[in-house]
């Protein structure tokens, strides 16, 4: 037995979606309605507005950007920093919609991509709400070589094919929803079509342990079940992300983060640590690098009470 927080009982693990569906709703109607450009001036008013009504989200957003630049924020790096939330969420339903010819991506590290990728086994890829996850799902959607099906909670998967399939029916293909009987049975497939199965790993849900991590000089609590899900189907794991620019530049990068292949049974608590470790590190790297593209808008920080699991098989 080992002492682990759980997710269970950790406040911002139960932290919703409402602000991220809210504002693919709005924005889909705006966009499907008035266009990337006219849909962009609408980007001011929303941000303006969660800089000043959303008094919980104003002080996350502060407290993050103190961690991240280093210093305490400005009013208009707080404005930025919800700016990018919004325009990130707008640009979703043009890539959804596949209008790849509005945008300028830059890609680093798609070698490591298509070299694992050639094995045919499949491989994981890992991000977190930092950046654009729909921004790489369209680099699938454009390299026919690359279909990634993004694994979500049951409840969250729910909300976004709903949104998603009145955008592209398509889209929604690509979405798997975990608490499903054969949701494990899905992933294997995709797996073993030589497809991408995406996982957002800076969030919980349920009773999945936790575990400390370094992220911007403070102890966050990441989750375990992305990278255990990884070692128990016996995958490669990549990190992602899909940084936003500005205008309508994003650069995605991809990076070796672990490799559960060819782990043995009493070495994979060992390997998953060390993954967990490596994640953290290249989330602290890329916050650093492109700090407004972090959209956790809860105190992430917030420590974790301790409890009683049952250590990993």
């Amino acid at each position: 037995m080992i002492s682990r927080p759980t997710a269970g009982q950790a406040a911002w693990a139960h932290t919703p979606e409402r602000s991220n569906m809210l504002m693919l709703r709005v924005m889909t109607w705006i966009s499907l309605r008035l266009g990337r450009r006219a849909g962009r001036v609408v980007l001011h008013l929303i941000a303006g507005y969660f800089l000043l009504f959303a008094p919980a989200s104003r002080r996350a957003s502060s407290n993050y950007l103190r961690r991240a630049l280093g210093r305490p924020p400005r009013w208009r790096e707080l404005y930025r920093h919800f700016f990018t939330f919004a325009a990130t969420i707008h640009d979703r339903v043009y890539l959804v919609n596949r209008r790849f010819d509005l945008f300028d991506i830059e890609v680093h590290g798609e070698n490591i991509l298509h070299d694992l990728l050639a094995g045919g086994n499949g491989l994981f890829l890992v991000g977190a709400h930092l950046g654009s996850f729909e921004v790489v799902r369209a680099l699938g959607r454009r390299d026919t070589n690359l279909r990634i099906a993004m694994v979500m909670h049951q409840d969250n998967a729910q909300k976004i094919n709903a949104v998603l399939a009145a955008i592209n029916p398509e889209a929604a293909q690509d979405i798997i929803g975990l608490g499903h009987v054969d949701s494990m049975l899905k992933v294997r497939e995709r797996l073993d079509e030589g497809g991408g199965i995406g996982m957002l790993a800076d969030r919980a849900l349920g009773d999945d342990t936790l575990h400390p991590a370094q992220i911007l000089g403070a102890t966050a609590n990441l989750p375990s079940g992305p990278f255990r899900m990884a070692a128990l189907l016996r995958r490669p794991v990549l990190f992602m992300t899909g940084l936003y620019l500005g205008g309508n530049r994003y650069a995605i990068h991809f990076d070796t983060l672990a490799d559960f292949s060819d782990v043995a049974r009493d070495q994979r608590d060992a390997a998953l640590e060390s993954a967990i470790a490596r994640y953290a590190e290249l989330l602290d790297k890329y916050c650093r690098q492109a700090p407004y593209n972090w959209f956790n808008f809860f105190d992430f920080w917030q420590p974790a009470p301790v409890t009683t699991s049952p250590q990993s098989r």
